[in-house]
């Protein structure tokens, strides 16, 4: 068990939902109304939880304050619209570094999830499940998705929604295909830490929970003050639901302050892109200019934080002075880094280093700013100006980033009109308060999760798949060279259905009773003891009939097209063998633990995924057309692609998708254009329609790796 920092006295929900994404493999949708703590728990969790996690989110900015990355750059996802059901494999062609994460994630959290559309998701799962090998939903890795359904909800554009309303009941994340086929819980944290002002907090629940009535509105329109014009030293922010607005009132402002403007410019290092960066690009101040802060205070003192409003003193070259309430504050400035996730080569750790940073003053003029960009932040006052409001949540998020009514001004009043909700939604929420999560069935998600990993150790689907890929093909195209082959393999399928698989499959029923009869699997001894001696008949079954099958299949063939064919399907089963058996001694020797059997499969996948990039260089390495070209890795990508393609299309024949003249062509000339990958011979207009953007992608994504200049 994995140590807790709730304390369950005094934050029971936190402390649930810790027990939960810690302890257990269910998935979870942690919400709960601002100011109560999702973001102190993600924190806590990327600081504690020593489960192999990724943190990704929506947007840049949400994945910079978050601490993590984008949900399309890390999964290398198109920004259109992804239809459920469609083949997307052929679309990628990720690092071999990167699908080693994949392949030993244990966790997934998702920040933000409100902003995340279903069809987004639904590519999550389909990433997922392509390159850890696995039916099950998002390839069985456990999802952590933080937010708040009544704050901001997804963008979605009119021909966005009318490709996918078809296809979706709604386009919220809750819409997603694969989250429905899964079993997901909702914990609620309550505990406000923003708001102390209990009147208010219940207002804003009404807000919330869509109970809007009269009396409510009188409440909240008692905070109209008609006129209201307060100088800049009361440090009042006016929160508007749209940027232009937002952006006249600052203007008009700074332009209104006598004295003379400086100017700040960001300094970027590496990659950093625009769409995500975290401050201005280029900040203009003038003494007397009301401001707010974006970052934290690194300092021990903390002096400021994300939100904190204040007015400029004095500028300089690199310091800005800021009065927050009397204290003056010297402003250097921050670096925000844009990371992204490696695997720690010397401790096999999924860690993150930095691609790129953005350094700038920590401030941004702040007399007004739009209710989104206020998502996540807490004034003190705040003139809210939501008549215009157009989307769900818009009035809720305004309300609810002051921390007293006292501190709200309304700069008109709101009707029933000015609250705008989505009926999906509030039917969703509905539903998750009968579902909600509570402690009395986390020890049985404990148990189940035991076997669950159990079921994964004492399935050979993976194993089978491949050795039937390979048989097939050898019917198909090779019957009349390799007919003793065939008949020698069909045999030993015959005895690894009866030893190995069904076998299996009894152990796993049988662990399923047990578990139905009360018996705690994780630690009754007389359940881990015939466990272990399961463990010890496969290490001896898998030797016996798994590895002459690979020894039997190491074969020549004329046909490169289906050798490169026969070759993968045999590569990956080498690798999956090499998996099995790797867990197989190690659970007979050591017995069964969730902890011990997690940190064995890691091990595992990453000793036979490098055992296995070694035999592919070293076989790679005497191709003759790899081998006369300059960027030989580049090759390789564009031929496991080009594998993938013909296998997800049913094309036979992998040269039919692209010849190797073509594929050392395409490394010579590095075509990152359409126009440059027409002239590349074989190469037509045929393909480029259906590939062509694809592997212009490939290429540009090669060199933007290797720093090769486009």
């Amino acid at each position: 068990m994995i140590e807790q920092i709730y304390s369950k006295e005094e934050n029971p929900e936190a402390y649930l939902a810790w027990q939960c994404v810690c302890d257990t493999h269910v998935n979870i949708f942690l919400t709960g109304k601002a100011g109560t703590g999702k973001t102190t728990f993600l924190k806590n969790l990327r600081a504690r939880c020593p489960k192999r996690m990724v943190v990704v989110a929506p947007t840049g900015v949400a994945a910079i304050n978050a601490g993590g990355v984008t949900i399309h750059s890390f999964f290398q996802l198109p920004f259109s619209p992804y239809i459920p059901g469609t083949k997307m494999g052929k679309d990628f062609s990720m690092r071999k570094e990167k699908i080693k994460i994949l392949r030993t994630l244990d966790l997934l959290v998702i920040d933000e999830i409100s902003m995340v559309r279903a069809d987004l998701l639904d590519s999550l799962d389909m990433v997922l499940r392509k390159y850890r090998r696995s039916s099950r939903p998002f390839g069985g890795v456990q999802l952590l998705m933080i937010g708040d359904l009544q704050q901001l909800a997804p963008v979605v554009t009119d021909d966005v929604r009318d490709m996918l309303i078809s296809h979706y009941d709604n386009l919220y994340f809750f819409g997603s295909k694969a989250l429905a086929d899964t079993m997901y819980a909702t914990i609620e944290l309550k505990k406000i830490y923003r708001q102390n002002e209990k009147y208010f907090v219940d207002m804003l629940n009404q807000v919330r929970n869509n109970q809007i009535n009269t009396s409510l509105l009188e409440a909240l329109n008692s905070r109209y003050i008609e006129g209201f014009n307060p100088s800049d030293k009361e440090g009042y922010i006016r929160l508007t639901t749209h940027n232009n607005k937002a952006d006249k009132i600052n203007t008009e402002k700074l332009s209104l302050l006598k004295g003379k403007e400086m100017k700040y410019v960001c300094i970027v290092d590496g990659t950093f892109p625009e769409t995500s960066y975290p401050a201005d690009k280029e900040l203009k101040l003038k003494e007397g200019a009301q401001v707010m802060f974006l970052k934290n205070d690194t300092q021990p003192i903390k002096r400021y934080y994300n939100g904190k409003i204040g007015k400029v003193l004095s500028m300089s070259k690199d310091m800005v002075l800021v009065d927050c309430e009397g204290e003056t504050v010297e402003v250097l400035p921050e670096k925000w880094s844009n990371t992204r996730y490696v695997l720690d080569k010397t401790t096999n750790e999924i860690s993150e280093i930095e691609d790129g940073s953005f350094t700038q003053i920590p401030l941004r003029l702040a007399w007004a700013i739009t209710i989104h960009k206020s998502q996540g932040l807490t004034f003190d006052k705040a003139i809210i100006d939501a008549q215009m409001s157009f989307s769900h949540g818009q009035v809720y998020v305004a309300l609810s980033r002051c921390r007293s009514l006292e501190g709200v001004v309304l700069d008109s009043k709101l009707s029933f009109r000015s609250f705008v909700n989505d009926s999906s939604v509030v039917a969703f929420i509905d539903e998750q308060r009968h579902r909600a999560m509570t402690d009395s069935n986390v020890e049985q998600m404990r148990q189940e999760y035991a076997l669950l990993l159990i079921t994964e150790l004492f399935s050979f689907t993976s194993i089978t798949s491949e050795c039937y890929k390979m048989i097939r093909l050898l019917e198909e195209h090779l019957h009349r060279l390799f007919p003793k082959l065939i008949d020698s393999l069909q045999q030993k399928m015959v005895d690894v259905e009866n030893s190995i698989v069904a076998v299996g499959d009894r152990f796993c029923q049988f662990s399923e009773s047990q578990l139905k009869a009360g018996v705690d699997i994780r630690n009754d001894r007389e359940y881990n003891e015939r466990l272990k001696n399961g463990a010890k008949y496969y290490v001896t079954k898998l030797l016996s009939y798994i590895k002459p099958i690979i020894d039997e299949t190491h074969i020549s063939m004329d046909n490169k097209e289906l050798k490169i064919r026969f070759d993968g399907y045999r590569e990956i089963l080498d690798n999956e063998y090499k998996i099995k058996l790797k867990l197989f001694e190690v659970v007979s020797r050591d017995g069964f633990t969730v902890d011990g059997y997690i940190k064995a499969r890691t091990e595992a996948i990453l000793q036979a995924d490098n055992n296995a990039d070694k035999v592919v260089k070293k076989s790679t390495g005497k191709h003759s057309n790899r081998n006369e070209v300059e960027h030989s890795k580049l090759y390789d990508i564009i031929q496991s692609w080009t594998r993938d393609y013909a296998d997800d299309n049913d094309i036979a024949e992998t040269y039919k998708v692209m010849r190797s003249d073509s594929i050392k062509m395409i490394c010579e000339k590095l075509p990152t254009t359409i126009k440059a990958l027409k002239e590349i011979k074989g190469i037509g207009a045929k393909k480029i329609a259906m590939f062509g953007k694809d592997v212009v992608q490939i290429v540009r994504d090669y060199c933007d790796e290797n720093d090769i200049v486009y």
